[in-house]
């Protein structure tokens, strides 16, 4: 079993530093489009934490870029360790409470525990056991972890398998996620390597 985990300040302050070296890396190279030079153009969400991350609540602007060249401005949004796309709930809080959720034998104790709706951690199951094995970061995933993760037990039984503490654990997880959360960045994995 994964014990539950409060993500608190430090865990979130050490992600946007990791977000923020990510936008350095992504800022570095070139539009894709055009090959003009890339702006900061941040913007604000509105992140939920649950009762899990409170503390990431704090943390609401979403690094991202534009190209500079005048008639292409097109927005470059690099990966996230933080923000898992256009989920509205934080990257760690969306682990964590699938774990609790995995780990728990009724929903109304998961909902309990995390502060995220019923609902939302059934669909969070769905997508662990439905359109996430059906990834790229899963199969390299199964390619280097032997032998195969449990489906029906994802996340924990993934989580159960990284080194270290459990906040280290979520942390690298992220890290494996972060290609997930951009469409508009070509190869996310490689601004990610060696950051998380």
């Amino acid at each position: 079993m994964f014990d539950p985990i409060e993500l608190g300040r430090e865990f979130f302050e050490r992600l946007t530093a990791v977000d923020a070296a990510i936008t350095a890396k992504v800022a570095a190279s070139a539009c894709s489009r055009c090959g003009g030079p890339l702006h900061v153009g941040n913007y604000p969400r509105k992140p939920r934490g649950g009762l899990l991350g409170v503390a990431g609540e704090g943390f609401a602007v979403r690094f991202s870029l534009c190209c500079g060249r005048e008639g292409c401005r097109r927005r470059t949004t690099p990966p996230s360790v933080r923000f898992l796309g256009r989920r509205v709930y934080l990257g760690g809080v969306f682990i964590v409470a699938s774990v609790v959720a995995v780990a728990f034998m009724t929903g109304s104790a998961a909902q309990r525990a995390t502060g995220v709706p019923l609902r939302t951690l059934r669909r969070w199951g769905r997508w662990w056991r439905g359109q996430f094995p059906q990834t790229a970061v899963f199969v390299s995933l199964s390619a280097r972890l032997v032998p195969a993760l449990e489906r029906k037990l994802l996340p924990m039984s993934w989580l159960k398998r990284l080194p270290g503490l459990p906040e280290g654990r979520v942390r690298l997880a992220l890290g494996w996620l972060a290609p997930l959360t951009t469409a508009s960045t070509s190869d996310g994995a490689r601004f990610v390597r060696g950051l998380v």
